[in-house]
């Protein structure tokens, strides 16, 4: 088995980038259990299929095969044989992902694929659940946060700079309905793990954040 670390947090706390970063550092593979869960969104959101609607969510899983593969040092998500590493990120995306996420069968669909990756490499998983149902004996575990303002404001530039056409009070007003369903589902809510390491980002900036956790983790890896 391979050495674990898992990172949960919320929408926007800068998970991905922060736990891509660290991967590339500490010589790991970065897995984006987001982008699973965007992959199943994007292909209901192309499908027309109401995010919803449970049991239609449940019945398309069928139609739906993720694979990851990792070019360049780089995690690319392959939906039924084509690469949508960069349509699984645009806003609308978003709110599919979390819906069909409290979805049973979405979840027990991508959990075998999450713990395979585990078990063959050395691992940064980042998500939602990941210390506290994919990967509960992983050997570290943090929780990363920041405010929902400061996480909506990270949001609102990474969009623009996308040249998204989006407005910061619905996307802050996205980020905390989210936290809301993501809390409160019935199915892997996200919660901070009993034996997780809490990381508040808030008001820091991505390369101060970054060192506060590049420290902690080689700090565990002695």
């Amino acid at each position: 088995m391979g050495y674990n670390i898992a990172i949960d947090g919320p929408s926007g706390a800068g998970k991905s980038t922060l736990s891509r970063a660290i991967a590339k550092e500490i010589g790991f593979i970065y897995v984006d259990t987001g982008a699973l869960y965007r992959a199943v969104g994007f292909f209901a959101y192309q499908s027309k299929i109401n995010a919803d609607n449970k049991d239609a969510i449940a019945g398309m899983l069928s139609n739906i095969e993720i694979d990851l593969k990792f070019l360049h040092d780089e995690q690319r998500v392959f939906l039924n044989g084509k690469d949508v590493s960069d349509n699984i990120r645009m806003h609308i995306v978003s709110d599919f992902a979390s819906k069909v996420g409290a979805v049973t069968q979405v979840r027990d669909f991508l959990l075998d694929m999450q713990r395979r990756l585990a078990e063959k490499y050395d691992v940064v998983m980042d998500g939602r659940d990941i210390g506290t149902v994919v990967l509960p004996h992983a050997q570290l575990k943090i929780y990363l946060t920041a405010s929902a303002h400061d996480r909506a404001q990270r949001r609102y530039k990474e969009l623009l700079e996308k040249g998204q056409s989006v407005s910061f009070d619905k996307i802050l007003a996205d980020v905390i309905e989210r936290d809301k369903r993501d809390m409160s589902r019935e199915i892997a809510p996200l919660k901070i793990a009993d034996d997780a390491v809490v990381v508040d980002t808030t008001g820091k900036t991505f390369e101060q954040s970054l060192d506060l956790l590049t420290r902690l983790i080689k700090e565990h890896l002695k």
